[in-house]
């Protein structure tokens, strides 16, 4: 009798103290507002760290919680509970509860199992293709097995450029590495016209570096604004984190602090700063300043949080639903994902349209665009070489399927030696050479080189495609920028090429 009184005292007492932990964790996470603040750089870095723990606190008391309910679950047997979500995104649905040790269970013992013949999408639950169910979500952690990052204000030195990393950040806050993917590009202020239709497109996180030298980091600030103020709806606000990045020659009298700027709405009664500039009186043109493309390219994606990445130019517009889609695919983890032994990256089919018509939304919708010359294969009268995929005219053809698959995997070789993809990848690729500039060309060409001597395979997606802003473009002369091409060929030759092949050896068949 004695016994059993003390056990029972013993698990409500468990009980008790597994309630007040929920009370505290639910209490900790609703009482923070989404983000950080901006920290300015302090010598002994206390406010930063401070900073870090209030971060990482967050993800812990997400999993904190996670576990008391597993516990609680377990001690009562009593239906779960749904976990909430770090990740405020139009692409997610709340369709299971399984945590990512029973969905791990069930796959592991599918195979043993009498539900081995069940189809993956009934152990998933993809009931939709352009939603991402939990048990997805956690099917996707266990996949990855990414690492979560900070979401952190920075200053940083890349050779001879300061980056201030996450001078605005997005207000999604803390994102898990596994549950989106990151859309990084890059621009100068001019072309942030091109940031409301390609992120009402991608819906998800946008890593944005802006080259802002000297005095056009005034306007770069105000465009900033303007576009979270002005744009008519929160989705800047939601998903568009933007950095800034200037020589160490070229560094701004006044360099804005966004605890100010942030807190007093802009006037939207006055013209965009980013409409109809006169590139020719911008800081960058009057000092002949080349575009660091590739430092751009670098600083937007090492700061994405999430594990995949597309790293891409700014205007170009993804198709609708790309990330779900995408996401759902790498779940299911059919051929050929779960056979693949070498690196993979997955291209992207890109397209240009008329200056007269819509972005389309769908292949359909661009197959008919193709049809009727409206729409044609990226570059194709500029450099068709550089864009040409394998198997491109069949994809063309191909009729539009409802969920994302692989259409083709292939490689950087033969006829496509000089292939320039854009892809969705990861952390773990390779970088682009941040010595090149958009003025000196075939800035991507030397990454290229190095995926086809790593032997990656090109795993090319069936409805993917990424449509640039419209207007098509057509070869035109410039002799001073054939002088600049000529002068970084010849560095790429006799500089960049013997240092790779030092680093990543040689491969028949691959060529710059």
């Amino acid at each position: 009798m004695l016994t059993n009184r003390r056990n029972f005292i013993f698990r409500v007492s468990i009980v008790i103290n597994i309630a007040v932990l929920l009370y505290a964790a639910m209490h900790l996470s609703g009482s923070n507002p989404p983000g950080v603040e901006w920290v300015p750089i302090t010598v002994d870095g206390s406010e930063r760290s401070a900073e870090m723990r209030l971060v990482r606190d967050d993800v812990r008391n997400d999993s904190e919680m996670r576990t008391a309910e597993s516990s609680v679950r377990s001690f009562e047997e009593s239906t779960s509970q749904k976990t909430p979500s770090t990740m405020p995104t139009t692409n997610k649905t709340a369709s299971s509860t399984a945590s990512i040790a029973d969905i791990e269970k069930t796959m592991k013992s599918q195979d043993t199992s009498s539900d081995a013949d069940l189809p993956i999408e009934t152990l998933l639950d993809i009931v939709d293709e352009n939603a991402l169910s939990d048990t997805t979500l956690a099917r996707l952690r266990t996949l990855l097995s990414c690492n979560d990052k900070d979401f952190l204000p920075e200053y940083l030195q890349r050779g001879e450029f300061w980056v201030l990393k996450n001078y605005v950040r997005a207000d999604h806050g803390t994102i898990l590495c596994h549950e989106t993917i990151t859309y990084t590009t890059h621009a100068g202020f001019e072309f942030l016209d091109n940031v409301l239709p390609l992120v009402e497109r991608w819906m998800a996180p946008v890593s944005l570096a802006i080259h802002a030298p000297g005095a056009d980091l005034m306007p770069t600030v105000n465009s900033i604004r303007y576009l979270r103020d002005c744009s008519g709806n929160d989705l800047i606000r939601q998903f568009v984190t933007f950095h800034v990045f200037f020589s160490n020659k070229h560094i701004p009298s006044n360099i804005p602090n966004p605890n100010s700027f942030l807190t007093t709405a802009y006037n939207c009664t006055v013209p965009a700063p980013f409409s109809n500039v006169n590139v020719s009186a911008t800081y960058k043109k009057q000092k002949g300043l080349l575009y660091p493309v590739n430092v751009a390219r670098n600083i937007a994606r090492d700061a994405a949080l999430t594990h995949y990445v597309l790293a891409s130019d700014i205007e170009l517009y993804p198709s609708p639903n790309l990330v779900p889609r995408f996401l759902n695919m790498i779940a299911r983890n059919a051929n050929p994902l779960n056979n693949s032994i070498n690196p993979r990256i997955f291209p992207i089919s890109i397209f240009e349209v008329d200056a007269k018509v819509q972005v389309p939304s769908t292949k359909t919708e661009l197959q008919a665009m193709l049809a009727n010359k409206t729409a044609i294969p990226f570059h194709k009268y500029v450099c068709p070489d550089c864009h040409n995929i394998p198997e491109g005219q069949h994809w063309m053809k191909a009729t539009e399927t409802s969920q994302m698959d692989v259409f083709h995997v292939g490689k950087r070789q033969k006829k496509f030696v000089h292939w320039e993809p854009i892809f969705i990848g990861t952390h773990q690729d390779p970088h682009y050479d941040d010595r090149l500039s958009w003025e000196g060309k075939k800035d991507k060409m030397t990454q290229g080189y190095i995926l086809c001597v790593q032997n990656y395979d090109f795993m090319i997606l069936n409805n993917a495609f990424l449509t640039h802003k419209p207007g098509i473009k057509h070869y035109v002369k410039d002799a001073k920028r054939d002088q600049i091409a000529a002068k970084q060929t010849s560095f790429v030759n006799k500089v960049i090429m013997p240092e790779i092949k030092k680093l990543f050896g040689t491969r028949p068949g691959c060529a710059l």
